[in-house]
């Protein structure tokens, strides 16, 4: 199918809604179904930001940005997964329970007004570990994306030809995506992977990503094609994390991966949210 014709099948999918809350990260996904919810549905579409510790700043500020610049209505929701153990915990399903409180916000404020929660994923994303997409079906949301049969390339084609700026935006991801499974999330370590990556940004790199690893350990990736820039400032980025209180650092010489900490992985979808 090529893309007019996706489009034309998400339009169509749109307009068959009685309007949408639109889970509004920020991201190349979600920006450009909170733009064509809002083409197709006017002041019936609602584009709304979870916020949280794991949201970082600059992450926020893009996405508040951006919404008032193409004049979508826009919210901005605080969700509560800090609070629980389940998340808190940081296991493999983790993902759920974040999910799974920002449902417990949407959900109330959609069925108020009679409308249903739209999310951003696209086919590609159906094959990675993303147990967050478990809470979103349990909850009846939808993902006109897939539906239309977008792909992540399809998504920044589309998003160039509507003049969004996150039609190159690097992929994006919450700050808990950070942590090891088994390191607990905390507030404060959440405030430290934000400043170490903020640091690294200053510096010039444009896909950044702080692992944090426990025990005060931390792994930095960047970009594939900024490797060998992060090889000659080594000692400088090492120093600057050490001074937020990583007592060992290490430079991923094979650049970032999307979703590296998953790696070995090997549990059952269905198992997904089940507490043993």
């Amino acid at each position: 199918m090529v893309l007019n014709s996706k489009v034309e099948r998400l339009v169509s999918l749109l307009e068959k809604l009685p309007g949408a809350m639109v889970a509004y990260s920020g991201g190349a996904d979600s920006a450009y179904l909170s733009e064509m919810s809002y083409r197709v549905l006017g002041d019936r579409s609602t584009a709304v930001t979870a916020d949280s510790p794991s949201l970082p700043r600059r992450e926020l500020k893009q996405a508040i940005e951006l919404a008032t610049q193409r004049g979508w209505t826009h919210q901005v929701v605080a969700t509560l997964e800090i609070t629980d153990e389940n998340y808190t915990s940081n296991p493999h399903d983790r993902c759920y329970f974040c999910k799974s409180a920002l449902f417990d916000q949407l959900a109330p404020k959609a069925e108020a007004i009679g409308v249903p929660i739209l999310l951003g994923t696209n086919l590609d994303d159906l094959g990675d570990w993303r147990p967050g997409q478990v809470a979103a079906s349990e909850r009846g949301a939808l993902s006109p994306l897939v539906d239309a049969g977008f792909t992540k390339e399809d998504v920044r084609r589309a998003s160039a030809s509507v003049g969004l700026v996150t039609a190159d935006k690097p992929a994006s991801a919450c700050l808990a995506s950070r942590f090891a499974y088994g390191v607990a999330i905390t507030e404060e370590g959440l405030a430290r992977v934000e400043g170490a990556e903020d640091a690294i940004l200053a510096r010039g790199f444009t896909v950044v990503r702080v692992r944090d690893l426990g025990q005060d350990r931390a792994r930095v990736e960047v970009g594939a094609h900024e490797v060998s820039r992060l090889d000659e400032m080594g000692p400088d980025l090492i120093s600057a994390l050490m001074g937020l209180g990583f007592r060992k650092v290490s430079l991923d010489e094979q650049g970032y991966r999307q979703g590296s900490l998953n790696d070995g992985i090997e549990v059952e979808l269905i198992q997904v949210g089940k507490r043993r």
